[in-house]
């Protein structure tokens, strides 16, 4: 993998953050990002002259691009990038964006990555459509690669999204939602795009299958590990910094894993009165926890599971010959529990 100054795309805080431009500061992803950045804005363009603000603000809250920077990554631990790469970055990250947008109106979140959520900056009905939207051409590019593969894969990754959200959605105010039932849930709402992400971009770099799994399960283990370290800035993140809004998990009703771990480490009285918070009034669940969560293990149990995680995505790469492009995979993984623990 041939390494190159990284462009400027990479630095922009609106696309991606200062640290995981560190990580990719040295490396060729710079300007093979930019060919996707530049893909997506080709891609989300319209000739009604009304939807082109929509579509523009719509490129920019899929935020770090992590998961372009993972087909690209491992088509480069794999074997040959090529333009086949950036077209499957480009689908997966229309496909990641579709469902942030479709989660702001079901979170009724207000900002995302330092600007404002499309149903903030326009309504609801906006925020669906221009969710649907980016699923359709999405699936419209992936068809162009004249693979059925790729379709079917892609098309089960996001399959197994809806499921996750689906069943998360249908888990809200279930006080009895235990770890092993939350993992289940994260691995398909997130961890299933980042496998899929690794999968593809070292198939089509024309990596052995042994490779392939070996990406396929560094990508499920990193999902994880960024949406456990995510649940966690949920509740103790820096509002400044994180770009979201604070508590949206609490004040929908989701059992995340430092609420897991708060419920199965107290005691009986204490458990009453957590669940009695966890049933009250949304806007001061998260108020009313904080003596609770403080006087836990659970911030610091959040980050151990989140830390084994990582192990485990490092341990699959490790496998993988040694390369510039492995190198910041492992690099990857380690920043997915340091961004604000």
């Amino acid at each position: 993998m041939v390494m190159h100054p990284a462009s400027s795309v990479v630095a922009r805080s609106q696309q991606s953050t200062a640290a995981v431009a560190k990580l990719f500061a040295d490396s060729e992803l710079g300007p093979l990002l930019e060919r996707v950045e530049h893909r997506l804005q080709q891609e989300l363009q319209s000739r009604y002259e009304c939807l082109a603000p929509i579509l523009r603000h719509g490129v920019l809250l899929g935020g770090k691009r992590l998961r372009p920077a993972l087909v690209l990554l491992a088509g480069g631990a794999g074997g040959q990038i090529s333009e086949t790469h950036v077209v499957i970055a480009t689908v997966l990250e229309m496909i990641h964006t579709a469902t942030l947008v479709h989660d702001d109106v079901l979170d009724g979140a207000d900002q995302r990555r330092h600007l404002p959520t499309v149903n903030a900056k326009w309504d609801q009905q906006t925020s669906i459509l221009l969710g649907d939207y980016l699923f359709a051409q999405s699936f419209y590019l992936a068809a162009s690669l004249g693979d059925v593969d790729v379709c079917q894969l892609i098309g089960e990754a996001a399959r197994q999204v809806c499921e996750g959200e689906l069943r998360q959605i249908h888990s809200q105010g279930d006080l009895e939602l235990d770890e092993q039932a939350y993992l289940s849930i994260i691995h398909g709402k997130t961890a299933e795009l980042c496998a899929v992400a690794c999968r593809l971009g070292a198939k089509y770099a024309g990596a052995r299958e042994q490779e392939i799994e070996s990406l396929q399960q560094f990508g499920t283990a990193l999902g994880i590990a960024f949406q456990i370290a995510d649940d966690y800035l949920d509740l103790w993140g820096d509002v400044g910094q994180t770009g979201k809004t604070l508590g949206t998990d609490l004040l929908q009703g989701k059992l995340t894993l430092p609420i897991i771990r708060l419920l199965s480490v107290s005691d009986e009285q204490q458990r009453d009165a957590i669940r009695e918070i966890l049933q009250g009034p949304a806007a001061i669940r998260l108020e009313r926890l904080q003596p609770f969560l403080a006087n836990s293990d659970a911030a610091i149990y959040t980050r151990r599971r989140a830390l084994d995680f990582v192990r485990q995505a490092i341990d699959a790469v490790d496998r993988l010959p040694n390369s510039p492009a492995r190198q910041i995979l492992e690099s990857l993984a380690r920043f997915s529990v340091d961004r604000q623990f």
